[in-house]
């Protein structure tokens, strides 16, 4: 018995030591690439793959947020269209799913406006190329004429492709008013 845990806990420790390679994550590039400007595979240099000239993944992502936020206020639609994933899946606080295009095209149209957005409670987490944001923010506003100011809790999921974050998905739920 004491054989069969012994193999079972090796074979075991083999497919985790191995699975990354397996899987194609294979581990850092060679150093020199970062001198040649030479691609690894993956197609970016080690520079680009670890962010180094750039910052860390969570300050990138934090960046791309806040730039998001000032695209809103401002009405500017060019940078949904650079950093949304066209398969993008936005469902906004009334439970309403749209495409990236109903998006941009709320904001060019004036049907979306946004007056002031505060942001607060912000937590980044990162898994690989993946990175998952929760905040809390109080928005205000109108659509399509109609003013609104509400607290929503949203989820950001930014994914690392083609040598940049994209945003693949976003929710906004609205928080209810406190209880009296």
């Amino acid at each position: 018995m004491r054989r069969v845990n012994f193999i079972v806990l090796a074979l075991v420790a083999i497919c985790l030591l191995t699975a990354p390679l397996a899987l194609g994550q294979g581990g850092n590039p060679p150093a020199s690439t970062k001198e040649s400007g030479a691609t690894s595979g993956h197609g970016m240099t080690a520079v680009e793959q670890t962010g180094k000239g750039s910052g860390s993944a969570e300050e990138q992502v934090k960046a791309l947020i806040d730039q998001a936020v000032q695209a809103y206020l401002k009405g500017d639609t060019s940078f949904f269209e650079k950093y949304d994933a066209d398969d993008i899946t936005i469902i906004h606080s009334a439970g309403k799913l749209i495409t990236k295009a109903d998006e941009i095209e709320g904001l060019k149209s004036g049907a979306v406006k946004f007056d002031s957005a505060d942001t607060r409670e912000k937590k980044i987490r990162i898994f690989g190329d993946t990175a998952v944001v929760n905040d809390l923010a109080s928005l205000k506003g109108t659509r399509n004429g109609n003013p609104f100011n509400i607290d929503v809790r949203r989820t950001w999921v930014w994914v690392k492709q083609k040598g940049g974050w994209r945003l693949v998905a976003f929710q906004a739920t609205r928080v209810a008013p406190p209880s009296q």
